[in-house]
C-alpha cells in the first residue's frame, strides 16, 4: 500500500483520484469533515453569501476565486 496520511473516505479519494484530481486535493477533499456525506442539509450555492462561498473555494485552493463573482464562484465550486 502507498505511503499516505489516513483518509476519512477512501471511496471518495478513489474516485477523486479516477477523475484526475491530485493526490493532495483528493485527499483533502476526502478528509473534510462531511467527507461523502449526503442528505441535503447543506444550503444550495445560490442561498449562500459570497463571502461563503469564497471560504469555501479558499478550501479547495480554487485559483483565481478573489477576482470571481459569485455566479463565477458557484461555477467553480460546482466544477
Amino acid at each position: 500500500m502507498e505511503d499516505r496520511p489516513r483518509i476519512k473516505n477512501e471511496a471518495q479519494y478513489d474516485a477523486l483520484r479516477d477523475k484526475g484530481y491530485s493526490k493532495e486535493k483528493s485527499a483533502r477533499i476526502a478528509n473534510t469533515e462531511n467527507a461523502g456525506k449526503r442528505g441535503g442539509s447543506a444550503s444550495t450555492y445560490e442561498e449562500r453569501t459570497k463571502s461563503e462561498l469564497y471560504e469555501q473555494a479558499k478550501e479547495l485552493e480554487i485559483s483565481g476565486r478573489s477576482k470571481m463573482t459569485k455566479k463565477e464562484l458557484i461555477e467553480a465550486l460546482r466544477s
